[in-house]
């Protein structure tokens, strides 16, 4: 069996701490089913990321990027800017819609418009 040590992935990746973590991440990944990029030759699973990292058949770069996303708990919607929407409805108006009457609900109108869908939804299910 071949060892991999340390020396043969570093220069794949910029940290010795980096690819602990980049490794255990692919580890916990082929543990829940994910194809192997090598043959296993009865290594287990962390022996195996290793030999994917220092191998090059699974990128470094990817890996952290699975990594960041497992790990993130919000992530952020980019909305369009209040210019972004000014411009959309004068582009919609000069196709023949009108932008210039745009409906308008309150908060607190939508919810009233949200509670009587629930309870309408609540009283389907009663029966």
């Amino acid at each position: 069996m071949a060892r991999v040590t340390v020396e043969d992935c570093i220069d794949k990746v910029e940290s010795r701490f980096e690819l602990v973590l980049l490794a255990a991440h692919r580890a916990r990944e082929i543990s829940e089913g994910e194809p192997l990029t090598i043959d296993r030759d009865r290594d287990k699973n962390p022996v195996v990321a290793l030999r994917e990292i220092a191998g090059e058949t699974i990128l470094a770069g990817d890996v952290r990027e699975e990594l960041i996303h497992s790990l993130q708990k919000y992530v952020e919607v980019d909305e369009p800017d209040d210019e972004d929407v000014i411009v959309l409805a004068n582009e919609s108006s000069e196709d023949g819609e009108s932008g210039d009457q745009m409906d308008r609900m309150s908060e607190e109108d939508l919810l009233k418009g949200l509670e009587t869908m629930l309870a309408a939804e609540g009283d389907s299910d009663r029966r």
